[in-house]
């Protein structure tokens, strides 16, 4: 596979999980089964899903940029200096689900090590022949 398949299974993994938190923040998923069960409130769901589709937009974009969908806006090296730093979220979350309470997030180790592999892969630099 290519970076650019690797971009497009990560922003189509992105656009799910996005899907997935419009849905939390609209009430069609009950948010007592996600974020470890650490949410009290509704305002505090609100919150945090926010949050999350924010985050996961943002990552849109960047990925967009990597893949050359769109112009660079912040330049090529902070590009992946960004990626870079999802990929260390991501490692951190996947030994977080990995020590999830719930099964349902627990579930969700798989998503984040794959997209935590996918990063490294994206990023990691290619060997020039000299």
């Amino acid at each position: 596979m290519n970076r650019i398949k690797y971009i497009n299974i990560l922003i189509t993994i992105s656009i799910l999980a996005t899907i997935f938190h419009l849905l939390i923040l609209f009430r069609v998923i009950p948010f007592e089964i996600t974020w470890g069960g650490r949410l009290k409130t509704v305002e505090e769901m609100y919150v945090f899903e926010t949050i999350s589709i924010l985050i996961n937009s943002f990552f849109i974009f960047i990925l967009l940029q990597k893949g050359e969908y769109i112009r660079y806006f912040l330049g090529k090296k902070t590009v992946t200096l960004i990626l870079w730093v999802f990929f260390t979220i991501f490692v951190l979350n996947t030994i977080g689900n990995v020590f999830a309470e719930t099964y349902f997030e627990k579930f969700f180790t798989i998503l984040t090590l794959l997209n935590a592999i996918l990063l490294w892969l994206i990023n990691k630099p290619t060997k020039q022949i000299f």
